[in-house]
């Protein structure tokens, strides 16, 4: 590209954005055509056909190497090295990371290689629901991550406290807009586009008369998964016509026995496995609420696609989920792994028709005004901007 009447060449800018498995680069598909147009864009992830798609449908330069998602010392010392080899020839202008391990690896990277600029966005944290020596590792890698960056963004306020709080770093930190790093496409996210398809899955399911809670996320401990089956349990017995959907991968997560048992003996507990793209948006239409008790979360997309399709949610007050609900105003808030106070939401939801009508009023509009994806993606593509010292 050329400046008109010039034959000076506009010598754009070389971008690396980085994952560690190939699958995360979902969070920037959106975002590539505008980030090839304006800088020299290079995808890096572990190998899989994921980055090997986007390389062919865009037309990029794409590096797969391999990274455990787990501590692997031996296996991440050979993984440095290779990527330590990429940014030596490659010299980027700057490496945007996200996930844990390729949060370590390329910062360091791009550090020992001298990278200007060098950006990890951290999507949430492990250590402060660990313990123990996992706990001190977990630390040590987030604390080592932000040595080597030069700039850091948070996904969320909660994720910045807890960064400032716990000394995990003390150099500037930014959240872009407020929060989230993909948003929410709210013209595809319409409840008149899954209507028909929601009618077929209440009379499949039977929900036409029932007050349906929605879940959906991995079958695991740590999304509170014990605490909502047992609150169901406890509210069917004074309600009879409620059900509950649990959508996600069954990971086999040592849950009690009490509440496989519960699951699997109650036919208003629905374990439906995972769904995805418009027949998962359908389900949420289909449903009257969404409960999402996890014990941690970064900034869960599944409680504001909810409330783009017009869904109240009950969530936990943990980071990312009590930055998207206002209490009262599109949800409500409980403290995690609190059977007592999970149960008495999902019965103010049941039972005062007026506050959750008033709820689902708000939700779609609360979602747009602040979790747009045009609006998401463009405060990074300000931020970018504003630390290549580019013109926007």
């Amino acid at each position: 590209m050329y400046i008109k009447n010039c034959n000076i060449p506009i010598v754009k800018k070389k971008l690396f954005r980085c994952c560690t498995a190939d699958v995360s680069m979902g969070f920037i598909k959106e975002m590539i055509p505008y980030l090839k147009n304006r800088y020299e864009l290079r995808l890096l992830s572990s190998p899989g056909e994921n980055l090997s798609r986007l390389s062919e449908q865009f037309g990029l330069k794409a590096y797969g190497v391999q990274m455990e998602r787990h501590i692997s010392p031996l296996k991440d010392i050979v993984s440095l090295f290779k990527l330590i080899r990429v940014f030596a020839v490659e010299r980027p202008d700057m490496v945007h990371s996200i996930t844990p391990k390729a949060g370590l690896l390329c910062m360091m990277a791009a550090w020992i290689t001298r990278v200007p600029v060098r950006i990890h966005t951290f999507t949430g944290l492990v250590w402060p629901t660990s313990s123990g020596m996992k706990r001190r590792l977990l630390m040590l890698t987030d604390r080592l991550t932000c040595m080597c960056a030069s700039h850091i963004i948070p996904e969320g306020e909660g994720v910045m406290n807890d960064l400032k709080s716990y000394g995990i770093t003390h150099k500037p930190m930014k959240v872009l807009g407020f929060g989230n790093i993909k948003g929410v496409d709210m013209a595809r996210l319409s409840r008149e586009r899954f209507i028909e398809r929601s009618t077929e899955i209440k009379a499949e399911y039977g929900m036409n008369s029932s007050f349906s809670f929605l879940f959906v996320g991995r079958i695991v401990k740590d999304k509170g998964i014990e605490e909502l089956v047992e609150a169901f349990d406890k509210l069917q017995k004074k309600c009879s016509n409620v059900k509950l959907l649990l959508i996600g991968r069954d990971d086999n997560d040592p849950i009690s026995r009490t509440t496989r048992f519960l699951i699997e003996s109650n036919a208003d507990i629905l374990l439906l496995g995972p769904k995805f793209d418009d027949d998962l948006f359908a389900h949420y239409v289909a449903s009257d609420c969404f409960v999402l008790p996890s014990y941690r979360e970064g900034f869960p997309n599944a409680v504001m696609e909810a409330g783009a399709l017009g869904l109240p949610s009950i969530v936990t007050d943990v980071n990312g989920s009590r930055e998207i609900i206002i209490h009262g105003e599109n949800g409500l808030i409980v403290p995690s792994k609190n059977v007592s106070a999970l149960y008495n939401a999902m019965e103010q939801m049941l039972v005062d028709k007026e506050s959750t009508e008033y709820m689902v009023s708000k939700t779609r509009n609360l979602i747009s005004s602040r979790f747009d994806n045009h609006y998401v993606q463009q405060c990074l593509y300000d931020y970018y901007s504003d630390v290549l010292n580019d013109e926007a």
